[in-house]
C-alpha cells in the first residue's frame, strides 16, 4: 500500500518505464503550487500507446493507493491527464508534447527559492 506522494510518484515513474513511456520529466512543484506537489510528463509512441499507458497507470494507483484517480483526454489520447491528487501526470502523443512544451511552462513559472 501506498503510504506517501514520494512512493506514489516512485509507482507512477514505475509504471511508466513498464509501458515503455518516453521522456519522462518530474517537476517537483514544491509547496509553490496549490494543484499539485508534482507534475509528471511523459509521452507514448502512438495515440493507442498514450491510452494504454494512462489506463495502465490509473489502474495500479486505484490498486496500490485507494486514491479516485481521474482521467481526462482518453477519447483522442493526444494528451492524457491522470489526476491522482498530489500527482498530476501528463502522457502526451509526442507531437502534441511539442507543441504544448508543458515543461517550459511551468520550469519558468516555478517560483524562484
Amino acid at each position: 500500500m501506498i503510504a506517501n506522494t514520494e512512493d506514489l510518484k516512485d509507482l507512477i515513474i514505475k509504471g511508466l518505464e513498464d509501458k515503455k513511456a518516453e521522456n519522462i520529466t518530474v517537476i517537483d512543484l514544491g509547496d509553490h503550487a496549490p494543484i499539485a506537489k508534482y507534475l509528471i510528463i511523459a509521452n507514448g509512441r502512438s495515440t493507442r500507446n498514450v491510452a494504454a499507458i494512462a489506463d495502465f497507470l490509473s489502474l495500479e494507483i486505484k490498486h496500490n493507493s485507494h486514491i479516485n484517480v481521474s482521467l481526462e483526454g482518453l477519447t483522442t489520447a493526444e494528451w492524457v491527464v491522470v489526476d491522482a491528487g498530489d500527482i498530476i501526470v501528463h502522457i502526451f502523443h509526442p507531437e502534441a508534447r511539442n507543441h504544448f512544451k508543458l515543461e517550459e511552462l511551468w520550469q519558468t513559472k516555478k517560483p524562484k527559492l
